[in-house]
């Protein structure tokens, strides 16, 4: 039987207030509007099957490990690694590298949810006839601006994290989650009475299995990899402050699922809004390819101007509302990216949390500021750190908890909160799963991606 490890690291205060945490962790902007341009571009419903199968055979099982060495070890993905590595001095890079990822991605992260707080006021001007106002909060390029907003939402992520797990991360979340889920379902609702929104779903429900290839299994497999917050380490951290009696495997099926019906039902927002765009003469594929617009065009240009053309109050509300969405999205997603460093200052150099996540969300804030400036930078951060950094996490955890410190070990620790669990069925899959099955593709993905970059 795994040896419970006390801790004062704080806990979550019930199991729905982890499940809503880690599910905000993993419902960020890429649930809102990667995944549904996802789907747009790779046969409709034939991706979401695709997708589904991904999330279950590589985001389940390797979400179950990343909370299971959190939980053992009840600490930072640096402490945990070094916790189980039998004095390997190598082992612990991989807490290193999920920290690193952690940081370098919400250096950028946070300049791109400072745009969704600037379209707000972007609609607000928009709809007061304030022209040269809205230009300049809704111009991506403008470095000043951006580096405001950057600062601002910064700031907001640093304060919810300075409350610590249950009065800061638990809270927040268990308050943002059924908003965010709310306007989603508001703002459906109200575009489904439009023109063009039931061309939308059409498209959004008709599979075409014919786009079924290589290519797209692949981008299905980076998608529920990346969606589920995998392979940085805010799982490690998350499952760190887990008590003993919580199911791990039912909790990641929870997580799992609530990330999956959330990006199902973005899709059923965004694809439908894109259809009404056009229905309204707003072009929303690109005339010389064919192609349909970057998701980042399609948000920051294409639905403003939906919005901006449903006109009147009806309009306004539209635009800011579905701003404000994406912005809540990205709080439970920047929340978490910042505690994985946090955890990191507060459990290896013994800093306290109020000015442990000051001064890391200081350090984050300046890497964030030039990234707002030189907005050119982010592709490269993105290339490096999300798109190769964390299949490369993913694809160190799996080996490390299954040929290292062993899956019957990390099988042990489950037995807390899941009595029996060793020796069911469900040991014998996960096993084969996390040592063979995920990493390989996860590998797949990785050296595809690395490919893609390099051509």
């Amino acid at each position: 039987m795994a040896t419970i490890i006390e801790s004062s690291r704080g806990t979550w205060n019930s199991k729905l207030g982890f499940i809503l945490a880690a599910a905000g962790s993993a419902v960020g902007l890429g649930n809102i509007w990667g995944f549904p341009t996802q789907v747009a571009d790779n046969g409709g419903a034939a991706f979401i099957l695709i997708y589904l199968i991904c999330c279950l055979i590589i985001g389940f099982p390797v979400m179950i490990a990343e909370l299971t060495i959190g939980r053992r070890t009840q600490k930072n993905p640096v402490g945990a690694f070094k916790a189980l590595s039998n004095g390997n001095k190598f082992v612990p890079l991989i807490g290193y590298w999920g920290v690193i990822c952690g940081v370098m991605i919400l250096s950028f992260y946070v300049v791109i949810s400072g745009w969704t707080l600037a379209f707000v006021f972007e609609e607000l001007f928009y709809f007061f006839s304030y022209d040269t106002a809205a230009i300049y909060v809704g111009d991506l390029g403008n470095g000043f601006k951006n580096a405001i907003f950057t600062l601002f939402f910064m700031v907001l992520t640093i304060l919810v994290v300075t409350g610590g797990v249950s009065k800061g991360i638990e809270r927040v979340t268990k308050l943002l989650m059924p908003v965010l889920i709310g306007i989603l379902l508001i703002l459906i609702a109200y575009i489904f009475t439009l023109e063009g929104a039931f061309d939308g779903m059409i498209m959004y429900f008709n599979p075409d299995f014919s786009t079924i290839n290589g290519t797209l299994i692949l981008s299905a497999l980076g998608q529920a990899f990346f969606s589920l917050s995998l392979g940085m380490g805010a799982l490690i951290t998350y499952g760190s402050y887990l008590n003993k009696k919580q199911n791990i495997v039912e909790s990641a099926a929870y997580v799992t699922i609530f990330d999956i019906g959330i990006a199902v039902i973005a899709g059923l927002l965004v694809i439908p809004a894109m259809f009404v765009a056009q229905a309204g003469g707003v072009e929303i594929f690109d005339p010389v390819t064919g192609a349909l617009f970057s998701s980042t065009t399609l948000v920051f240009d294409v639905l403003p101007e939906m919005f901006h053309n449903v006109g009147g109050v009806i309009g306004l509300l539209l635009g800011v509302t579905f701003f404000i969405l994406l912005g809540l999205a990205a709080l439970t997603s920047s929340i978490s990216l910042l505690e994985v460093p946090v955890s990191y200052v507060i459990d290896e150099h013994n800093i306290k949390r109020k000015k442990a996540a000051w001064m890391v969300g200081s350090i984050v804030g300046v890497i964030g500021v030039v990234l707002s400036i030189e907005t050119v930078l982010i592709d490269y951060f993105v290339n490096i750190f999300n798109e190769v950094g964390l299949p490369l996490g993913g694809l160190m955890i799996c080996l490390f908890l299954g040929y290292f410190w062993k899956s019957e070990n990390a099988l042990l620790e489950m037995e807390d909160g899941n009595k029996g669990i060793s020796s069911s069925k469900f040991s014998t899959i996960w096993i084969i799963f996390i040592k063979f099955i995920s990493p390989i593709l996860i590998a797949l993905v990785l050296i595809s991606t690395i490919w893609r970059l390099l051509s």
